[in-house]
């Protein structure tokens, strides 16, 4: 599941990429790493809120965190932290 997650994640970075979305550099194997520290923040990252301003949410870490085919891989706490951004944002499933 989570080699799945991370093919995921990095499909959705190389579309947000190829729309002008400029993300950090993440390397595969820091992947779920990187999503767990992401989801621990207090703050939306600045690639969450031009997806925002792009209505491409969809391609955002914390759609991933709250798709039913990754909840094992994240705690509540992080589900409920990638829920609330997203609905804070105005984004609806």
């Amino acid at each position: 599941m989570e080699q799945k997650f991370i093919e995921a994640w990095l499909s959705a970075r190389e579309t947000a990429a190829r729309m002008g979305v400029r993300l950090r550099p993440m390397a595969a194997e820091d992947a779920m790493k990187t999503a767990h520290r992401a989801l621990q923040g207090h703050r939306e990252s600045d690639g969450f809120l031009i997806l925002a301003d792009k209505h491409h949410l969809e391609l955002s870490l914390e759609a991933l965190a709250v798709d039913k085919r990754f909840g094992a891989l994240f705690s509540d706490e992080e589900a409920n932290t990638a829920l609330m951004r997203l609905l804070n944002a105005g984004y609806y499933f």
